[in-house]
């Protein structure tokens, strides 16, 4: 085999995963900042943007290769703010779609199979408990 159809370096690869995660994380939130439900929540609640993309690239970084840039726990961060249910599904269909056109489809998979677990454990301890419909809710009620 030939340098030419050499894998590159994982140091390129990651370089790569970097780069994208990066852009798809701009991307979603362009489109977020602009949903008629999600909007309100993000413009509310994050005052400097950059530092919140550096934050979330940090996160996909350790999330995906390993890194040691991000610490912390993002769940805390999230119980405080005024969602829903709903605000769930809508974030992982916009989440889900950006991923789609902006990663390739096997970095598309594996990101958009994290951001789906994280949905459901963060709906879980967000919303413990269901109403007498059944519907999720963030305190008992009779």
């Amino acid at each position: 085999m030939s340098d030419v159809d050499s894998p590159p370096p994982a140091a390129e690869r990651n370089e790569a995963v970097e780069a994208a995660i990066s852009a798809c994380v701009r991307s979603f939130y362009g489109k977020a900042r602009q949903d008629r439900l999600l909007g309100p929540v993000f413009n509310t609640h994050v005052a400097d943007w950059e530092h919140h993309f550096s934050r979330i690239d940090d996160f996909w970084s350790k999330v995906l290769l390993g890194t040691t840039r991000y610490s912390g726990h993002p769940f805390p961060l999230h119980v405080q703010l005024p969602v829903k249910p709903e605000h769930f599904a809508r974030w992982l269909a916009l989440f889900e779609e950006t991923a789609r056109e902006m990663l390739e489809p096997t970095l598309a998979d594996k990101v958009i199979a994290k951001a789906r677990h994280m949905a459901e454990s963060f709906q879980a301890g967000i919303f413990p408990f269901k109403d007498a419909s059944g519907r999720p809710v963030r305190t008992l009620t009779r």
